[in-house]
């Protein structure tokens, strides 16, 4: 049973109308004119509003607006006259669910029942798919919540274990132990960056590069440069954002790269690293990691375990890319180009 309010200021119709919605099994409630109307709207809930066009003071249009002004109004079926259909057009496009042309005898009742019937069921489902998308929309917020919780347990606890590699480097005497911890310390670290970069952020999906890459230099910036072997470790990065994984991928070749050019660049004195990320175009972005130092030498016996350069291979290729060097340029420049997502 539907509670219908029906407001018509012509007193004959309204008894025509009560009587006939109600054998038809509705709950009717009538007004004499639009402020009546809208007084008994205000007062009491409602499925469905009916209004008539042609009224004294306020008219059928002035009042649908009032209508929908209030708190959780009801949908209006909008009443004409049988050459009205420019004012039907003005009711919809007002806001009204629907219109039914006026007219004499039972047909007009059943037009009535069942456009009633039409909209109601259209309210239902709109209120419905509105509660599914409040739904989601909270499971959501509780997702992210949730995400931002475990990246902030994964950052403490990666932050541990960088301070537990740390503490073990110091102690062993062994230099060729201490740089492999100490390579395994500035990894750990760029991958607690990212997680630190998601909890305290709004997206956990994505991470801003620039605000990331600026916290990584800064950390590689105090394990490399000393008072005796200074680096000037400089970015340069447009605002993009990537996906977690990519984020991640992208960190520790940034920290080999640069770990790399601090230790094996400038093995005279001080010097400049810099990084360089931007957009190649709506899809894609460029990196580059670039010193002035000595520059690969060819043929030469590599360096280190060479641990740095198969990680540096494995993460390019979750970013389906390659690593290239630029054999153009004074020093090292090493590249990659890949997607945003």
């Amino acid at each position: 049973m539907a509670r219908v309010l029906y407001i018509d200021d012509d007193a004959g119709i309204r008894r025509l109308v009560a009587r006939a919605l109600e054998r038809r099994g509705h709950a009717v409630t009538t007004a004499d004119g639009g402020e009546a109307g809208i007084a008994a709207a205000a007062a009491e809930p409602f499925d469905l509003i009916a209004v008539d066009h042609y009224m004294p003071g306020i008219d059928g249009l002035e009042t649908l607006e009032r209508l929908r002004a209030l708190p959780e109004a009801p949908p209006v079926v909008y009443v004409t006259g049988s050459e009205e259909s420019r004012v039907a057009v003005a009711a919809l496009r007002a806001g009204a669910a629907d219109y039914v042309v006026k007219s004499v005898g039972d047909d007009f009742f059943d037009l009535l029942d069942a456009t009633f019937a039409q909209v109601i069921r259209r309210s239902e489902l709109t209120r419905q798919t509105a509660r599914a998308e409040e739904d989601v929309r909270a499971s959501n917020a509780r997702l992210e919540a949730l995400l931002a919780e475990v990246n902030h347990r994964v950052a403490n606890s990666l932050q541990i274990v960088s301070a537990m590699v740390r503490m073990q480097a110091s102690a062993v005497a062994d230099e060729a132990a201490r740089a492999a911890l100490e390579d395994t310390q500035a990894r750990i670290t760029a991958i607690a960056q990212v997680h630190r970069r998601l909890y305290t952020g709004d997206d956990v999906e994505s991470v801003d590069m620039r605000e990331y890459l600026a916290a990584l230099i800064a950390e590689l910036s105090a394990t490399w440069s000393t008072a005796e072997r200074p680096r000037d470790l400089q970015l340069t990065a447009e605002p993009l954002r990537l996906p977690t994984d990519r984020a991640v991928s992208l960190g520790v070749i940034v920290t080999e790269l640069v770990s790399n050019a601090c230790k094996y660049a400038y093995p005279d004195g001080p010097g400049a690293v810099r990084v360089i990320l931007a957009r190649e175009d709506s899809d894609r972005f460029r990196l580059s990691v670039e010193d002035d130092g000595v520059g690969i030498v060819a043929d030469a016996v590599p360096r280190g375990t060479g641990v740095g350069t198969r990680l540096i291979r494995a993460m390019a290729q979750s970013l389906d890319c390659v690593v290239e060097y630029d054999s153009a340029h004074r020093g090292t420049r090493a590249v990659l180009a890949a997607g945003l997502g």
